[in-house]
């Protein structure tokens, strides 16, 4: 069986993660339509897919001959293609972490529950080989997970002042949601608390270029007994200076354990300690991320029972976002 796509959006990696896993999977995907608001891009992706292009996510989402719909890029629309999709009755692989306040998030959860369709997030932390022997090795050699370190660092267009340099140098909303449910993966529990630490581009608090968070998972009314994760997103060298910007790089992960130590890079190198020393393994050999969450996204649309977790995970890691900007806003610990 073969599902047909309409892809909203083509977003930052589409043509290193998408386009090739769909290429890839064509016993299971076909393309059928392709809208962007750069009309040049849509047409050369639906020439290159064999597909039409289309003017508003409203026309694709109601085409008959769309059975899921792609949103691979935030744009200025928002969660509407998703409540679009939802009123179409049509599956949703959901690659974008949407800026919306609570509210709207609600919302968004509300009416894809209420649609009974099949929604997947994209969380390619999750699929990665790097993570994937992680956990294995949590569960074999290294024991629970104590301490969790996950940090990203990446440069802006410039660093100006004002409105304009500080919606550059804004870590983004998607980044920290990502990372805060990578944490939540391997820690394998929800946090109970969370504070948050903004730093500003200037004195007007126009902007943001730096965000930590730090996490509890500990058990309700027992801070700190159990796993912390920090959390840490920058963009504040401009993006020029790559020499600086891969200076002495911190690992993406690094995860202390009751028996051992390790640290991961994504998406295939993984490096571990304990008692017997170092050990590194090579992962490259493993099937790529992309291949692995659309293959993931098949198996939950085509099966009898409806995926609700992926929903779930999304929601949590947005609502822990936000508490965070709570956090900070109000100078203490909130807890979820």
């Amino acid at each position: 069986m073969r599902l047909r796509v309409g892809l909203i959006g083509l977003g930052d990696v589409w043509q290193v993660r998408h386009a090739p896993a769909l290429r890839a999977l064509t016993d299971r995907f076909e393309v059928r339509a392709v809208c962007d608001p750069v009309r040049h891009r849509a047409e050369q992706a639906a020439a290159d897919f064999h597909a039409d292009a289309v003017d508003g996510y409203h026309t694709l989402v109601q085409r008959e001959d769309i059975d899921v719909v792609f949103v691979l890029a935030p744009q200025w629309f928002g969660a509407m293609p998703i409540l679009a999709a939802c009123e179409a009755g049509k599956a949703i692989y959901c690659a974008v972490g949407l800026d919306l306040d609570a509210d709207e998030a609600q919302t968004v959860k509300r009416r894809v529950e209420e649609a009974g369709v099949a929604f997947v997030a994209e969380f390619p932390r999750r699929q990665a080989p790097a993570t994937i022997r992680l956990k294995e090795l949590i569960a074999t050699q290294l024991g629970a997970p104590r301490l969790l370190f996950c940090h990203e660092r990446s440069g802006v267009e410039s660093l100006t002042s004002g409105a304009a340099g500080a919606a550059q140098s804004q870590p983004t909303f998607r980044n920290l949601i990502g990372q805060v449910d990578w944490c939540h993966y391997v820690a394998d529990r929800r946090p109970t608390s969370v504070t948050g630490v903004i730093h500003y581009t200037g004195d007007d608090r126009a902007g943001e270029d730096y965000r930590m968070l730090s996490l509890d998972f500990s058990p309700p009314g027992n801070p700190g007994t159990g796993t912390v994760a920090q959390i840490s997103c920058g963009r504040y060298i401009p993006a020029g200076w790559q020499e600086a910007i891969a200076y002495r790089p911190l690992p993406a992960l690094q995860v202390s354990c009751v028996k051992g130590i390790a640290f991961v890079d994504l998406p295939t190198t993984l490096v571990w300690f304990d008692e017997a020393g170092r050990h590194q393994e090579s992962l490259d050999s493993e099937r790529p991320v992309g291949e692995q969450l659309l293959t993931q996204f098949y198996r939950s649309v085509t099966s009898l029972v409806r995926r609700t977790c992926d929903l779930e995970d999304a929601y949590v890691a947005f609502r822990v976002v936000q508490a965070a900007r709570q956090s900070h806003d109000e100078n203490r610990r909130v807890e979820l």
